[in-house]
């Protein structure tokens, strides 16, 4: 099973700049970001002390829900 850190990746470099590649983008060079975990509390409270934009806590609860989904 991947970690959300390897299913966000598939966000980054997109021409179009969406909520959703900002956030990828973000992951990508932050390096306390827990790049392993699959834990939804691990990230959900990285991101709250961490916010990186006002959006960045609803992206993560969308992409999270289809991160499970496609990981099922």
């Amino acid at each position: 099973m991947r970690s959300f850190y390897q299913y966000m990746m598939r966000f980054r470099g997109a021409k179009q700049v969406t909520n959703e590649t900002r956030l990828a983008d973000w992951i990508f060079h932050d390096h306390s970001f827990p790049k392993q975990s699959r834990s939804y509390d691990e990230i959900s409270r990285y991101l709250e002390w961490n916010i990186p934009f006002t959006e960045a806590l609803q992206v993560f609860d969308r992409l999270w829900e289809q991160y499970q989904e496609d990981t099922a």
